[in-house]
Parts: C-alpha cells; sequence; structure tokens
C-alpha cells in the first residue's frame, strides 16, 4: 500500500461548552485541507490529542472523516498500552473506513518493553489488522520509547507492517531505516524542518504537524521534490522550517492549534491538564505565521 506524499496528522476541536470533540468543526478544518493538495489524513495521532481521548471519540472522528473526505488517504491511530486495546481499535478503524492504521508503542511500562516484546506486540497487532501497519516512533520527548534500528528490519519483513513514521527529528536515522528495511516499506517523517531531506534520503513522504498550519507549503515541498525541481522545494522548505521549529516543535499542541484560530480554522483550546497557548507567546506565533507569508497582521491583543 503506498502511504506516500503529504498527510495532516489532524489536531482535534472541542466543543468550548461541552468539552466534547466538535465534529462540525473537524469535518469544516477537514473540507478545507482536503482542497490544499494533501494525499489524506492521520486521525488519531499525537498533534490530535489522541491520548485524551476516549475510544468512542476516536471513532467518531474517524467516521466523520472518512464521510468528509471520501477520496482521501485515512490513517487511524489506534496505538495503546495493552494489546487487547490495540486490536479492538484496530478493528474499528477498519470497520469505519480506515486505510491504514498508525500504532504507537506501549510504553508506561517502559523497562519492561524490550525489543522482543515489542516484535511481537507489533506482529499481533499485523496479524490481526484487516488493513495495512504503520509502526509509530513517537517523538523522543514525549513519553515513549527509541525503537532499535534491528527491530523496525525485522518488522518491516512482515507483509502487513508497511512502513514507519519517524518523529525523532533526526535525518541520519530516516537514512538509516530507509538502508535497512526491506524494499517496499516506506519510511514517513514526523519533522516538517526535514522533509526534503528525508526525501532525498529516501523517505515516501510525511505525517507533518506543521501541515495543519502550511499544508500547501508541505505538499509544494513533495511536489517539487518529485518534479525533480530542487529549487522549488528548497523555497517552500525554507518556509516550512520556520514554522515546524518555531510552532510544533517550540510550543507543541497549544500552538498548533492557536495557529488553526489565526489562519480560520477551528483550533480551539486543548483539553485539560493541556492548557492554551500563554499570552506570553501568542505575539511570537503570530509573527511566524506573518513571516511565512500565511497569518494576518498581528491583532492589537496579541502586541
Amino acid at each position: 500500500m503506498d502511504i506516500g506524499g503529504v498527510l495532516v496528522p489532524a489536531a482535534t476541536p472541542f466543543d468550548s461548552a461541552t468539552g466534547d470533540v466538535d465534529l462540525a468543526a473537524l469535518s469544516e478544518n477537514v473540507g478545507k485541507w482536503a482542497e490544499t493538495g494533501v494525499r489524506g489524513f492521520v486521525i488519531g495521532g499525537s498533534t490530535g490529542e489522541a491520548v485524551l481521548l476516549d475510544e468512542d471519540e476516536r471513532c467518531a472522528a474517524w467516521d466523520v472523516v472518512r464521510r468528509t473526505a471520501p477520496g482521501k488517504l485515512l490513517v487511524g491511530g489506534t496505538g495503546a498500552e495493552s494489546l487487547r486495546a490495540t486490536l479492538r481499535l484496530s478493528k474499528k478503524a477498519a470497520d469505519l473506513g480506515c486505510d491504514a492504521v498508525l500504532v504507537q508503542p506501549p510504553a508506561f511500562y517502559k523497562g519492561a518493553m524490550t525489543p522482543d516484546v515489542l516484535r511481537d506486540h507489533y506482529c499481533a497487532v499485523a496479524d490481526a489488522s484487516r488493513t495495512p501497519v504503520v509502526v509509530y516512533q513517537v517523538p523522543t520527548r514525549l513519553s515513549t520509547l527509541d525503537f532499535p534500528s534491528g527491530l523496525v528490519t525485522e518488522l518491516a519483513k512482515h507483509e502487513n507492517v508497511v512502513g514507519i513514521k519517524d518523529s525523532r527529528g533526526k535525518l541520519e536515522l530516516v537514512g538509516e531505516l530507509v538502508t535497512s528495511t526491506e524494499p517496499g516499506f516506506q519510511v514517513i517523517v514526523g519533522s516538517g524542518s526535514l522533509l526534503y531531506a528525508s526525501l532525498e534520503a529516501g523517505a515516501a513522504g510525511g505525517i507533518l504537524a506543521v501541515a495543519n498550519l502550511a499544508p500547501r507549503e508541505c505538499v509544494r515541498i513533495y511536489e517539487r521534490f518529485c518534479a525533480g525541481d530542487s529549487e522549488g522545494a528548497g523555497a517552500a522548505q525554507e518556509i516550512v522550517a520556520p514554522l515546524h521549529d518555531g510552532i510544533v516543535g517550540g510550543m507543541g499542541v497549544p500552538g498548533v492549534k492557536r495557529g488553526l484560530d489565526l489562519l480560520g480554522y477551528r483550533g480551539g483550546a486543548p483539553r485539560l491538564p493541556l492548557r492554551p497557548l500563554t499570552e506570553k507567546r501568542r505575539g511570537e506565533l503570530t509573527a511566524l505565521l506573518a513571516a511565512a507569508g500565511l497569518g494576518p497582521s498581528v491583532p492589537s491583543a496579541d502586541r
């Protein structure tokens, strides 16, 4: 299965009154993103606050996105701390029309998660899943594991494990994954600042949090690279990199969601215990968007 191109790991909007997932707002965002040339969407990833969502909320989100963007690739984030829950979510994802599942590792009992344990976990998921499995190397700054390259090499041999999303943000590790895995196994990067260089190293695309804010620019990097236009790809990368470094890397989910609000999408506040972006950082965010030619002029409240 081809999972290449640029996918948006969609932020999850919440109703300000009830705190529930705002499915109408999610559908509105997806409809706008779908017109920018992105390949598809990941629903239930780190930027989507997946660890803060109930199972039925993930399912409802998959359903509304499938109906909103029927022609786009839909990847459901189904990783959970237990194998039982991961299998259950992966079945529901298939039932609701997801084309593939993105599976983060169980990491709470980190010391017990040896390469053998992780291999057995992912093989069990891949054996049972009716859709292809993408292994998720979560950013190591979060509470997660750092996969040994040998483990990924072994998992790449499974016929239902089609790729890995690597969000460690290190180009040398992208190259290592590309060269050490089976032909056809797809390495997808999570760092928007490394997309162009990663494509040159053999990556197949990106699942990019910064694509929430700059989808057209991210798509342009990919399309210009595929067309052999290194100058055009490099120019687009110069726009995207500061947004990834300053907002995604520097501000996290609160920054992405505030940025969405400024750009006419439906961002809103994160779910507690995450808090909205502080007033002190809002001016910095607005300046980053404006420098990229994306944001409005700085509103008085952010000065």
